[in-house]
């Protein structure tokens, strides 16, 4: 047995995310999420590594509600945000808090009326700033406060908007805006902020004198772009210090000397044109250079903690590794050659480098990685037993293009269905762990899981994200149809059986699939789009949709031309806090489903589709209870249609 087995075991599993080292490199931190005793909601510490691999972890940090965000200042206290209620209170908006060095009892450093949301600090000074929000006629945190009450008081959610946009993900955005203030003090170091610092990076020169941070703006088109500001800490002025009309800057950093700066690059898209997104570096205030030669797409940015190479992550056939960039020679070197992918790099003294690792194989765990390249993995939680195994597949789509997959088999001997499992995005790639879309869980009752990376996935250069680009019916669906081909010529694959699935841009693979092909047994569909023309100007960022498709693209495009030709059964998933893509399409999917589909419900309004909603979850499903009835409803849905079992409905769900 293993603990994909059961999904009571697969949701309590540990969860490792973050990681911060001290300037020193002697110590490091992470934090370990586990599920409540409620069953309802994850709670976080933080927990200290041993550096050197050797030691095991411990916990520092024991809060009833958890803490998270940690942070080293520059004498090696750490610092976390943490919402501790006092007595009478039913909850509190998150705090700074600090845990000094010497150990003993952590102790509340800042607290603000809008709460604190991150956490960022100098390496060589004294000096902090936090991101916390205030409402849009506040004053001050004084007044802040006053109207926060009024707000409450009067049971007001009303927000008055005069720009764009609305909403993003899964929230409301307004009538708060994200502000940064200086600890010391509790200084407004951005008091106009406009709608300028969402979503944004930033980061703090080494001796604290000022910051840099991507600033949003309005343009033409009722769109936003982001440029590179410099904001000094002391008078708050803030100056532009990087701009390109033609794209979006972010994901600042500074190195270590405080005159150089790197940060990303994203083109702004056509529907003739993919963006692309390229690593760019120079000294502030000058001309930057920017490496085009490179074809992938930089995720993250840091500096080596001598300042000498840029420490870059990226998608790259299948995987997501490190690489480090030589800002003199412009070459790029790959420094981690496994099959793994690496976020949450962090650079220390030496030229070690600190990450969280994960793959197929394995969820995220923290290692090191030494200047010759040895990889060790340091003591944490232990990493769950899997029920099957992983194998590469390369198949060759119809114009010879060459398309990668991972194929999850079950244990055993025997023919097992496949599921073909399409990835959201769509520029992205199955390449790490995933908690929410985790493909052992279908492993564990006997499918292999097909993931693979069509055309618009990441890791394959421009041109293979080209291929696709406005034209989501045509490269990427025959690029499935043809990993599908490669997979049921595996001799472990029972090509009788096949079920495909999806969510997002998966979704809309999904829907455009059931219209296309009846090869497959079922189908599920999760927060999927499906009639272009009315997603377009509803979710939550129009303006990308604008430069994605003309109007010709989204009809030609659009799965809901193809209803009358679904012939396969469908299992509809979709939340109603869904921002990314509205309800409104999972409804129109559903209806049109119903009457319009080539397996239309009969006279007494049964149907062989079916439709789980979600009244509080997001594009996402993010609660544990639901993504229990998620996976438990998915499961027997499949194996109703493929292995002819009965139809298993969880008796929560009435």
């Amino acid at each position: 047995m293993t603990p994909f087995d059961d999904l009571d075991s697969y949701l309590a599993l540990p969860r490792v995310a973050e990681l911060a080292v001290s300037p020193t490199g002697d110590r490091l931190v992470t934090t370990v999420s586990e599920l409540s005793s409620e069953g309802t909601e994850y709670r976080t510490a933080i927990w200290e590594l041993d550096p050197a691999g050797i030691g095991s972890a411990r916990r520092l940090t024991r809060g009833g509600k958890g803490e998270s965000a940690p942070v080293f200042t520059s004498d090696g206290d750490l610092l976390f945000l943490a919402s501790r209620p006092t007595s009478g209170q039913e909850s509190a908006p998150a705090a700074l808090w600090r845990l000094p060095k010497e150990g003993g009892e952590a102790v509340e450093e800042m607290s603000l009326p809008g709460g604190v949301s991150a956490v960022h600090v100098a390496g060589d000074a004294p000096r902090t700033v936090v991101t916390t929000s205030l409402l849009r006629s506040a004053a001050g945190v004084d007044e802040d406060e006053r109207l926060r009450a009024l707000r409450k008081d009067n049971k007001v959610s009303a927000i008055l908007h005069r720009g764009y946009p609305v909403r993003h993900w899964d929230h409301d955005l307004g009538p708060e805006l994200p502000h940064l203030f200086d600890t010391d003090g509790r200084r407004d170091l951005t008091p106009e902020p406009g709608a300028a610092l969402r979503d944004t990076a930033l980061d703090i020169s080494g001796d604290g004198t000022f910051l840099v941070s991507s600033w949003y703006g309005p343009v033409a088109g009722v769109a936003l772009r982001s440029q590179i500001v410099r904001i000094d800490t002391a008078t708050r002025q803030r100056t532009v210090i990087a701009d390109d009309p033609g794209a979006d800057l972010d994901a600042p950093a500074l190195a270590p000397d405080g005159r150089r700066i790197a940060f990303l690059r994203e083109t702004t898209s056509t529907p003739e044109q993919a963006p692309r997104i390229t690593l760019c570096w120079g000294e502030i205030g000058q001309a930057w250079t920017e490496l085009t030669e490179w074809d992938r797409w930089p995720a993250s940015v840091t500096w080596s903690a001598d300042g000498s190479r840029l420490i870059v992550t990226a998608d790259d056939n299948g995987r997501h590794p490190i690489f480090a960039v030589d800002p003199a020679t412009r070459t790029v070197a790959r420094l981690t050659e496994d099959d793994q992918a690496y976020s949450d790099v962090c650079t220390a003294p030496g030229g070690v480098i600190f990450a969280l690792r994960s793959s197929y194989l394995a969820p995220p765990h923290p290692v090191r990685i030494d200047p010759d390249g040895t990889i060790t993995i340091l003591p944490c939680v232990e990493l769950p037993k899997l029920p099957g195994t992983v194998e590469e597949l390369t198949a060759r789509a119809p114009d010879g293009t060459p398309v990668h997959s991972w194929l999850v088999l079950p244990g055993g001997t025997e023919p097992a269905p496949l599921l073909l499992w399409v990835h959201g995005g769509p520029l992205g790639s199955w390449n790490t762990w995933h908690w929410r879309w985790n493909p052992w869980l279908l492993a564990a009752e006997g499918y292999a899981v097909l993931l693979p990376d069509p055309a618009l996935s990441t890791g394959y250069g421009q041109d293979f994200i080209q291929r696709g680009w406005g034209a989501w019916g045509g490269p990427p669906y025959t690029d499935l149809l043809a990993a599908t081909d490669a997979a049921c010529e595996h001799p472990r694959i029972d090509r009788q059986r096949t079920a495909a699935m999806g969510g997002s841009f998966g979704g809309y693979m999904a829907n455009w699939i059931a219209g296309h092909t009846d090869r497959f047994t079922a189908i599920v569909s999760h927060a999927s789009l499906w009639a272009l023309d009315q997603f377009g100007p509803t979710t939550d960022g129009a303006y990308w949709w604008e430069r994605e498709m003309t109007e010709h693209m989204t009809q030609q495009n659009s799965p809901h031309h193809h209803v009358g030709e679904i012939r396969t059964p469908m299992l509809v998933i979709h939340g109603d806090k869904d921002y990314r893509v509205p309800i409104g399409e999972g409804l129109r999917l559903w209806y049109e489903l119903l009457s319009r589909s080539g397996l239309p419900a009969d006279e007494d309004g049964t149907s062989p589709h079916q439709f789980l909603y979600f009244p509080s979850e997001g594009h996402w499903v993010a609660a544990p209870q639901h993504t229990k009835i998620w996976y438990q409803v998915i499961s027997a849905f499949l194996g109703n249609h493929l292995f002819g079992r009965d139809m298993f409905v969880p008796e929560i769900l009435g």
